[in-house]
């Protein structure tokens, strides 16, 4: 059998986009099924994102948690027994301030709350 690579254009590739999307879902879900998302759960309010992970083994000093913009990164320490990194992109910024974290049971609770988009228009007079 031969393969040969497929080189695209920037003209031809936001067709294949959706594609390849397709693609990686069924993927995802053929090798790792339902199980790759046990352990992960996320919900939605108008307010804040609540994201639950399990991670057993996991003691709360080893562990930190680094929010930029709308990215939320966490990851052990490398002195830990047990290892863990994931970084998890969303859609709209977080609010810092008014998030929260909690550690119980081998369960860690996010509180993401969502960042309000401040408008900058200003209105001006006409002369």
């Amino acid at each position: 059998m031969f393969f040969a690579p497929v080189v695209r254009t920037r003209a031809t590739a936001p067709a294949y986009r959706s594609y390849d999307r397709s693609f990686e879902r069924f993927v995802n879900d053929a090798f790792f099924g339902a199980g790759a998302a046990q352990g992960f759960g996320l919900e939605q309010d108008e307010k804040a994102w609540t994201v639950t992970l399990d991670l057993p083994g996991i003691a709360r000093e080893d562990l930190s948690i680094n929010i930029e913009g709308a990215i939320v990164r966490i990851e052990t320490k490398a002195e830990a027994k047990r290892q863990y990194k994931a970084a998890y992109e969303l859609p709209q910024e977080i609010d810092v301030e008014a998030t929260s974290a909690k550690l119980e049971n081998g369960v860690l609770t996010l509180s993401l709350a969502k960042k309000q988009p401040v408008s900058t228009a200003r209105q001006i007079e006409v002369k």
